[in-house]
C-alpha cells in the first residue's frame, strides 16, 4: 500500500519576494559594511605622508637607475646588431659575386661539351694551340675550385652572422622587456606618491617642501641665477678645469625639473644631471650612479672638493655634485627642482673625484 505523504505548505508569491528581498538587503550591507573596513586608509599626519613619500621616491629612483642601466645596454645591443647585420648584408653580396663566377665556370664547361682532353688532342687541327688552350683550362679549372672555396667560407660565415645576430635579438627583446618592467614600478611609485600627497592641504603640502629645502632652491634659483651663474669660490677651489666647468653648469641648472630618465638641457634625473654636467665639460661619465662611483679616483668624506661625485643609499642609487661647504647641487625627486642642498641629508656612500 502507498505512503501518503502530507503536503508541505507553499509559501504566497508575495512572502517569497519579501524574504528574497530582506536576505539580499543584509547581504548588501554586510557587504558594505566589510568593504568598508577593509578598503578603509588610516588618516595620516603630513609628517608620516613625507615619510612615506620620500620612501617611494627612493625606491622609484633605484628604479630609475636601473631602467637607466638596462637603456644603455638596450642601445648598445641595438648597435651591435645593426652592426652584424651589416656584415651579413657585406658578405651577402661576396658571396653573390662567388656565385655568379662558379656560374661563368659551368656555362664555359657546358659549351665545351666536357672532352676527355686527350681525345680533344687527336682531333684538334692544331696540337700547340690546344696544349697551349689546355694549360689555360687547367688555370681555370683551379680559379673555379678557390671561387667554389670562397663561397663555402662565406656560406659559413655568414651562418655565423646570423645566428650571433639570432642571439642578439634575443637579448635585445629580453632588455626591452625589462624596460618596460622598471618603467612600470617607476610610475607606480611615483602615482602612490602623488596620491599621497593629494591628500595633504596645500598648506602642509607647503609646508613639506619647506622642511626638505625645496623653498631655499626655488628662492636661490629665481632671485640669484646671475650670481650662481659665476659661483666664484666653488670654481676657483676645484681641482681641475673641468671640474671647476662642471660645477658651473650644475649652477646654471639650479631650478631645472626633475623628470626620470632625462639627462639634459632643460630637466633631469640625478644621474643625468652628472652626466651633463661633465659632458658640458668635455668628459663622458657614464649613465648610471653605480657605474659613475667607479668612473673616476674614490675621495674621502674630508678630503671632498667642488666637482666631485657624491653618492647615497646603500645601492648607490642617488647622486649629486659636490659644491663646497658641505653643500652639493643635485636632482632630487619629482617634486623638487634641482636645487643646493646638505650632503648630509641623506645617507652618504662614497665620492669619487672625476678628473
Amino acid at each position: 500500500m502507498a505512503a501518503h505523504r502530507k503536503p508541505r505548505p507553499r509559501s504566497a508569491p508575495g512572502t517569497r519576494a519579501r524574504t528574497a528581498a530582506t536576505i539580499a538587503l543584509a547581504g548588501a550591507a554586510t557587504a558594505t559594511g566589510l568593504e568598508g573596513t577593509g578598503h578603509a586608509e588610516p588618516q595620516l599626519t603630513p609628517g608620516q605622508v613625507k615619510a612615506k613619500v620620500d620612501q617611494l621616491y627612493q625606491e622609484a629612483e633605484v628604479a630609475t637607475e636601473k631602467y637607466n642601466g638596462v637603456k644603455e645596454q638596450t642601445r648598445a645591443a641595438q648597435q651591435r646588431l645593426g652592426s652584424l647585420q651589416d656584415e651579413a648584408a657585406r658578405k651577402e653580396d661576396r658571396l653573390n659575386s662567388a656565385r655568379d663566377a662558379l656560374g661563368s665556370y659551368a656555362a664555359a664547361q657546358y659549351r665545351d661539351g666536357g672532352l676527355d682532353p686527350a681525345l680533344r688532342l687527336v682531333l684538334s687541327d692544331d696540337p700547340d694551340r690546344y696544349l697551349d688552350g689546355a694549360a689555360f683550362a687547367e688555370r681555370a679549372g683551379d680559379r673555379q675550385a678557390a671561387a667554389v672555396t670562397r663561397v663555402r667560407r662565406e656560406l659559413r660565415e655568414i651562418e655565423q652572422l646570423r645566428g650571433a645576430a639570432r642571439v642578439e635579438l634575443n637579448s635585445l627583446q629580453s632588455r626591452r622587456a625589462e624596460l618596460k618592467r622598471h618603467k612600470k614600478t617607476i610610475t607606480g611609485k611615483l602615482d602612490e606618491a602623488r596620491r599621497l600627497l593629494s591628500r595633504l592641504t596645500a598648506e602642509e603640502r607647503a609646508r613639506l617642501t619647506q622642511d626638505d629645502g625645496t623653498d631655499r632652491a626655488s628662492r636661490a634659483s629665481a632671485a640669484g641665477r646671475d650670481t650662481l651663474q659665476a659661483p666664484g669660490s666653488a670654481v676657483a677651489s676645484a681641482p681641475s678645469s673641468r671640474a671647476a666647468a662642471a660645477v658651473s653648469y650644475a649652477y646654471q641648472k639650479l631650478g631645472s625639473p626633475y623628470v626620470w630618465g632625462a639627462t639634459g638641457p632643460n630637466a633631469f634625473d640625478c644621474s643625468g644631471l652628472t652626466q651633463a654636467a661633465y659632458r658640458s665639460a668635455g668628459v663622458a661619465l657614464p649613465r648610471t650612479t653605480y657605474a659613475q662611483i667607479d668612473a673616476g679616483r674614490r675621495v674621502s668624506r674630508a678630503e671632498l672638493a667642488p666637482g666631485d661625485l657624491v653618492f647615497f643609499y646603500s645601492g648607490i642609487s642617488h647622486v649629486g655634485l659636490y659644491v663646497g661647504n658641505g653643500q652639493m647641487i643635485h636632482a632630487p625627486n619629482p617634486s623638487a627642482p634641482v636645487r643646493l642642498a646638505p650632503i648630509d641629508q641623506m645617507p652618504f656612500a662614497g665620492a669619487t673625484r672625476v678628473v
